[in-house]
C-alpha cells in the first residue's frame, strides 16, 4: 500500500517542520516539500501534527496477579493503545517459578499469536535461578531478541527476588548485551509493615501507600544502582514515582554510569489523596508504587525535563473495580495492584506537557516513542520519523477537544484514572507500518497485523555523558 501525507507538521525528538511523508509498503521511502506522486491513500494533514508512533515499555497484558488476571488481553489492550497513538509496546514474560524461561516465552507467546492489534516485544521477568530457568539459559535470550531482564525487589513470596539472583542477572547482562530492569522498593520492609498494619486492624486502601513509603523505594533503587555498577551491566529503574528514587538516578548519571529511569503518566497527575476516596473508589488507584505526596509530581516533570528520566510508560496492568479490585475489599494487601493507561499517555502528556509548557513538542516525542526505542532495541526502525524506518505514523490533531472518560474507552477496565479530565489534542489517524490502523473513531485494520519485533542487543545511544568524576 502506498500513503501520502501531505502539508503536515512532523515533530520528531529533534526536529519540527512542515513537510510531506511519502510511504511505500511497509516503511518511509521520502521525506519533502510539495511531493507530486501517486498514492492509494492521500491524508490532509494540513494543520495536525505528524508523529512517530509511541513505544510504550511497560505493559502488562494478560498477566495472572494476586489471584486473578489482567483485564486486557492482547487484542483489548493493544487496540486501546493503537486508538492512543502508540503503534509498538514491550510486555512482560513472567517465569514461573520453578519453569524454564523457553516454556514461559512459548505460554507468553501463545497469548499473543493471532491477537496482535500493533507490534510487540517481550521483556523476561526473572524470578527463579535454582528451580526453574538457569544462567546459561537466561544468557541465550539476547540472541532470540529479547534484550532486558526484569527483576522485581517486592512482592514478597511471589515474584521478588534476593540480592543474589539480582546481581548473578546482571552480571549475565554485562556479558550478552542484555538491559537489566528493576522494580525497585524494599519488598522485605513492606512485607513487615503490611503485616503490622493489618495486625492493627487497617484494611483501608490508604494503606497500600502508608506500608510502602517512599524511602523504602528509594532504597531499593539506590541499591540496585550500586549493585549493577559493581556488576557493570546497564539498568533501568522502572516507574519511579517520588524524589527519593529520583535522586539517586540523578547523581548515578552525573557520574556516567549506565543508569537510565522511567516514570508513568499517572504519577504526573494522581497523588495519595485518592486513595482515600470513600466507599472503596480508592481501590482504583492502587498500583505500585503507589500515588505519591502531590510535591512529588513537580519532581517528576522537573526529571523528565532534565533528562534525569528518559521515558515515560503506561505500566497498563488494569482490573476491574467491581469483582477484581474488590477481592481486597476487607483487606488492602489483597487488592490486585495495578491500573488503566494505554489509550491517554499521548493526550495527558500533551496536554499538561507540551501544551502546558512544562516540555517541548520534541522532548514529548522523546520521552513516548525515541527514548524507548532506543533503550529497548528497535530504534530507528521505531520512534521516529525517517527515510528507511517504520511507516508507524500518528497524525494528531492538537486542537480537537476530548473529554477522557471509561464510556468512551477501548479498554475492558471499568474505570479510567483520569476521568472527566478535559485535553486538547488527540490522534486522528494511526499508521502501523504503512497501513491505516486508527482512521478516526474505527479500527481499520483486524487483528493479526500487529508483529513480534526481534530487539536488537542494548546500544550505546543513550549512554549519560559524566558531569562529575565517576
Amino acid at each position: 500500500m502506498s500513503v501520502l501525507i501531505k502539508g503536515g507538521r512532523i515533530i520528531t525528538a529533534a526536529d519540527d517542520y512542515v513537510g510531506d511523508i511519502y510511504v511505500e509498503g511497509e516503511r518511509i521511502s521520502l521525506i519533502g516539500e510539495s511531493i507530486d506522486l501517486q498514492a492509494e491513500r492521500v491524508i490532509d494533514a494540513a494543520g495536525k501534527y505528524v508523529l512517530p508512533g509511541c513505544v510504550d515499555p511497560h505493559t502488562h497484558l494478560d498477566m495472572p496477579f494476586g489471584g486473578t488476571t489482567t483485564i486486557d488481553d492482547v487484542q483489548s489492550g493493544q487496540t486501546a493503545a493503537a486508538f492512543g497513538g502508540t503503534t509498538c509496546h514491550v510486555d512482560f514474560i513472567i517465569q514461573p517459578q520453578g519453569s524454564t524461561f523457553a516454556d514461559a516465552i512459548e505460554e507468553w507467546r501463545g497469548k499473543a499469536n493471532g491477537k496482535q492489534v500493533i507490534d510487540m516485544g517481550y521483556h523476561m521477568a526473572v524470578t527463579d535461578l535454582r528451580e526453574g530457568g538457569t544462567l546459561e539459559e537466561l544468557a541465550s535470550l539476547p540472541e532470540q531478541g529479547i534484550t532486558s531482564y526484569k527483576l522485581f525487589m517486592a512482592y514478597k513470596g511471589a515474584l521478588m527476588v534476593d540480592d543474589e539472583t539480582l546481581f548473578k542477572t546482571m552480571e549475565v547482562a554485562a556479558e550478552t548485551g542484555a538491559l537489566v530492569m528493576v522494580h525497585a522498593e524494599n519488598g522485605d520492609a513492606i512485607d513487615v509493615l503490611v503485616k503490622k498494619a493489618l495486625a492493627e486492624g487497617h484494611t483501608e486502601p490508604h494503606w497500600h501507600a502508608l506500608t510502602r513509603p517512599p524511602e523504602t523505594e528509594g532504597e531499593a533503587t539506590n541499591r540496585a544502582i550500586q549493585l549493577a555498577h559493581v556488576a557493570g551491566a546497564p539498568l533501568y529503574v522502572v516507574h519511579v514515582s517520588c524524589k527519593e528514587s529520583v535522586e539517586p538516578i540523578q547523581l548515578a548519571r552525573e557520574k556516567g554510569w549506565d543508569v537510565w529511569g522511567e516514570t508513568c503518566t499517572q504519577y504526573f497527575f494522581v497523588d495519595y489523596s485518592f486513595l482515600e476516596r470513600p466507599n472503596f473508589e480508592g481501590a482504583k488507584y492502587v498500583y505500585t508504587p503507589p500515588p505519591r505526596a502531590k510535591e512529588n509530581q513537580d519532581v517528576l516533570w522537573n526529571a523528565v525535563r532534565t533528562d534525569t528520566l528518559s521515558a515515560i510508560s503506561t505500566d497498563h496492568c488494569a482490573f476491574l473495580w467491581d469483582g477484581q479490585k474488590s477481592l481486597g475489599k476487607d483487606d488492602f494487601s489483597k487488592i490486585p495492584n495495578g491500573g488503566p493507561g494505554l489509550e491517554n499517555r499521548l493526550q495527558m502528556i500533551h496536554e499538561f506537557g507540551a501544551r502546558a509548557g512544562r516540555i517541548s513538542l520534541n522532548r514529548m516525542v522523546e520521552l513516548l516513542a525515541t527514548n524507548p526505542a532506543k533503550l529497548f532495541g528497535v530504534y530507528p526502525r521505531k520512534g521516529t520519523i525517517a527515510v528507511g524506518s517504520d511507516a508507524d505514523i500518528v497524525v494528531f490533531d492538537p486542537e480537537k477537544k476530548v473529554t477522557i472518560s471509561a464510556k468512551t474507552q477501548h479498554s475492558r477496565v471499568d474505570y479510567n484514572l483520569y476521568e472527566g479530565t478535559e485535553v486538547t489534542g488527540t490522534p486522528e489517524i494511526v499508521l502501523l507500518r504503512g497501513q491505516v490502523l486508527v482512521d478516526g473513531d474505527e479500527l481499520v485494520a483486524e487483528p493479526g497485523i500487529g508483529q513480534f519485533v526481534r530487539r536488537a542487543k542494548f546500544g550505546e545511544e543513550l549512554r549519560p555523558a559524566a558531569t562529575a568524576a565517576a
